[in-house]
């Protein structure tokens, strides 16, 4: 990267954002032995709608080292980004949900598979409290997150149940985000992973059963050698994809049934559709209606669902959305074969001014 002759500027990470502020921890030590900088943002980044994100690679310069401060200069391209809770160059998407105290939601659940689903990096899924349901029920959990498609730990930070492999997962080189829903026990675990962070914590709502609100933002914490684990704060609604055809390939079990064979419809929405190959016979076919039914109201509400020219997206047809047929499906109109067979007389058979038309038998040789 280029520098302006006379000012240093180095190359660190977004470690955690608070407020118009942001932790960058260097690749190096500076004169000072320090390692990490609190700084602002340069007034260009932000009219240039650029965004900064725990776990950036950033450049930054106008360093004060007896203050510890600085300045975020430039920002180094992403690999990939968790939307929200917004961390970048995510290596691994954690979701967890407790087994009991908040009690599971399937719908809630999916929602947030959805989101780390989005992001194109490998999921884990964890589920927490798992003393506070019985061995089988743990056991059903674990089977029936296999059918979907993700093979999930039960912990417990009581007992310590599933840490080790939790520990051994997570300690790859990269980022790991845990999210979910607030009080699932977040960062509990990570108490248990790493005791010295003494991260606060508090109980479920005894009335309401739900989880009270206890990280405020987002922050990355060392737990191996180039493994670094972010704690996010929990929330309970995570958004649908904008696309309605993006819906279904982040559900790994029509992902695996479109392996097998295509569907009739290139942008098939997989409700029924003739010749689609997905079905209705798998467990969160329902949570995949209803996500898509919220998903497409909103996007008649908002406006957001229009129609596609280049065939990718839904067509309108009256008050309703139709899929479109796969290019490879499609018949040619009647003027379409009309046309290619008077530009095939004109190649071949100049003059002779004869034009069959198929639809008519009658007509045919």
């Amino acid at each position: 990267m280029e520098v302006e002759p006379g000012r240093l500027r180095l190359i660190g990470q977004v470690v955690a954002l608070l407020a118009n502020y942001c932790w960058v921890e260097l690749d190096q030590l500076g004169p000072t032995g320090l390692s990490r900088l609190l700084c602002t943002r340069r007034t260009r980044l932000g009219k240039s709608g650029q965004t900064i994100a725990v776990g950036d690679r950033v450049w930054v310069d106008g360093i004060d080292w007896p203050a510890g401060r600085a300045a975020v200069a430039a920002l180094e391209p992403r690999q990939s980004l968790l939307e929200r809770p917004a961390v970048a160059n995510v290596a691994l998407v954690v979701v967890v949900v407790a087994l009991a105290e908040p009690e599971l939601d399937l719908l809630q659940l999916t929602r947030f598979l959805l989101t780390a689903e989005a992001t194109g990096r490998p999921v884990q899924l964890v589920f927490s409290k798992a003393d506070l349901v019985s061995p089988d029920e743990v056991a059903s959990w674990c089977q029936r997150a296999a059918a979907w498609g993700y093979d999930a730990l039960a912990v417990s930070t009581s007992s310590g149940e599933g840490m080790e492999p939790l520990l051994q997962r997570l300690a790859q080189p990269g980022i790991a985000v845990l999210c979910g829903p607030s009080g699932v026990g977040k960062s509990s675990v990570l108490n248990r992973l790493c005791p010295e962070l003494g991260l606060r914590v508090a109980a479920v709502s005894g009335r309401l059963q739900r989880g009270r609100h206890t990280t405020r933002h987002v922050e990355l914490f060392p737990l191996a050698p180039g493994a670094l684990l972010a704690d996010t704060p929990g929330f309970n609604r995570p958004r649908l994809p904008a696309d309605p055809v993006a819906l279904g390939p982040l559900f790994p079990e029509i992902r695996q049934r479109l392996g097998l064979g295509c569907c009739r419809f290139s942008n098939c929405l997989h409700q029924g559709d003739p010749g689609c190959a997905v079905g209705s016979d798998w467990e969160r076919y329902p949570l995949y209606a209803q996500c898509l039914s919220d998903l497409l109201l909103d996007g008649e509400r908002t406006g957001r669902v229009a129609d596609s020219p280049d065939g990718s997206g839904l067509r309108r047809r009256g008050q309703g959305l139709e899929p479109r047929l796969a290019p490879g499906l499609r018949q040619l109109s009647r003027r379409r074969q009309r046309q290619q067979l008077l530009d095939g007389e004109e190649d071949g058979q100049a003059g002779t001014g004869k034009v069959t038309d198929f639809s008519r038998p009658d007509l045919a040789d």
